[in-house]
């Protein structure tokens, strides 16, 4: 055994980099309209997500370019006037992604808690783990 056995990379399956809080990541007034799909990469894996739709149009989230223009994304609903100016939000996501795609609103919100844990994690030699593929998006 080598004496730097112990000495091992976190990966996506480090069960401790999700079991303590995230490093705090903000992104705001995103406009992705005339998209057909904005990025949005995280600096490192995500523990958690969640995407605030305060604009007027549906907005489209997905986990590759092919989800969002394809049929697997999901919506969040514009902010609710009527609703004291709530905003459309897809609550927090416990998901380990390295980037969003977003598509069709004028204002969003990207908040997350990011593990410490390699963007590269979730690359293959064939590319992105989360390819829009049925179910994936």
């Amino acid at each position: 055994m080598s004496a730097n056995s112990w000495n091992t990379k976190v990966g996506l399956n480090h069960v401790g980099a999700y079991q303590v809080s995230g490093v705090p990541y903000a992104s705001g007034s995103i406009d992705c309209t005339g998209y057909d799909g904005k990025e949005i990469t995280f600096p490192y894996v995500t523990r958690w997500v969640q995407v605030n739709n305060r604009g007027t149009f549906n907005l489209r989230v997905g986990f590759s370019q092919n989800g969002v223009t394809g049929s697997n994304y999901f919506i969040v609903a514009p902010k609710d006037d009527d609703a004291n100016g709530a905003v459309g939000t897809s609550g927090v996501l416990e998901m380990k992604v390295s980037s969003l795609f977003i598509s069709g609103s004028d204002l969003v919100d990207v908040v997350a808690g990011l593990t410490k844990i390699n963007i590269a994690s979730t690359t293959t030699d064939t590319g992105a783990n989360w390819s829009g593929s049925s179910g994936v998006g």
